[in-house]
């Protein structure tokens, strides 16, 4: 039995490994600290501060008292999904002990990771209160445009430049790198970090089909009413990012009662949110 989980825990570290390496918004995980379970075990709370501004100061009572609120706003989760992949001994043994690495794999790659993130882009995007522009199909002739009015728009607003992170089409960026020129290194510039999003997983809006019935197939379809998104910018604090539990248990064929066959079972459950009051550190710019 140690050796079964010895086995385990690598076999999680290899799957987190492919995960966080298929995924393109591990940047945006919220820190631990910020978040406190709420008064049900579906909701999270956390912290908004507000403060008075400054008064006038006056030379015989002094400062006029300021007002500190810590408001703890509440939130329900809003994701859990979950599935289960089981694979023959034999079918493992016959293919020399990879059938099972490979599919439990693949299915952090090429299923997990790339409907996490949808996701997280559609349920940003749907946030009443962000920074957005006109729709529009960009080009490499007005790309340029668009990123600059995104980042006059944040620093209008006064959202903090540095750790503002650019995530767009690689279309589009390539675009803008194949200009080489003087304004499009230094609009590029204006970004702490710039992530590549495939178009497949950047929509406005998508549906989470249930993987029974007409839609068994599971995973994940634009919504009919989304958009593509062209770019997003965002502020990591202006997001709540986090998983309260993440399950990734390993059944051996010796304990699974109803056939001779390795099991793994995945379960996602977490929260993605935006901060009510920081709804200026959110530019969104998709397609008409």
């Amino acid at each position: 039995m140690a050796n079964n989980i010895a086995l385990a825990k690598n076999f999680t570290a290899m799957l987190d490994e492919v995960y966080k390496w298929a995924s393109v918004t591990n940047d945006l995980t919220s820190p631990s600290a910020l978040i406190r379970e709420g008064n049900t075990a579906k909701t999270i709370v956390y912290p908004q501060l507000d403060m008075n501004g400054l008064g006038d100061y006056d030379r015989n009572t002094g400062y006029v008292q300021n007002s500190i609120t810590v408001d703890w706003k509440e939130a329900e989760f809003n994701y859990d999904r979950g599935s289960k992949i089981a694979v023959d001994v034999m079918d493992d043994e016959e293919t020399k002990m990879i059938a099972f690495g490979r599919a439990a794999g693949e299915l952090m790659r090429t299923k997990v990771a790339p409907e996490a993130d949808a996701f997280t882009f559609a349920t940003i995007a749907g946030t009443t209160g962000i920074s957005k522009a006109a729709a529009a199909t960009l080009t490499k002739d007005t790309v340029l445009d668009a990123l600059y009015e995104s980042v006059v728009t944040m620093d209008e607003d006064e959202v903090p430049a540095e750790g503002r992170l650019l995530f767009i089409t690689p279309t589009l960026r390539k675009s803008v790198v194949r200009l080489n020129t003087d304004v499009s290194r230094e609009i590029l510039d204006y970004f702490s970090g710039i992530i590549e999003v495939p178009q497949s997983r950047f929509y406005t809006a998508i549906d989470l089909l249930s993987g029974k019935d007409t839609e068994v197939a599971g995973g994940y379809q634009k919504n009919a009413e989304g958009k593509d998104i062209n770019f997003m910018v965002i502020e990591p604090s202006a997001i709540i990012k986090w998983d309260k539990h993440v399950a990734r248990d390993i059944i051996p064929a010796a304990n699974n009662p109803d056939a001779d066959a390795d099991i793994l079972k995945y379960r996602k459950y977490g929260i993605v949110d935006v901060f009510k009051n920081k709804v200026a550190g959110i530019y969104l710019h998709h397609k008409a």
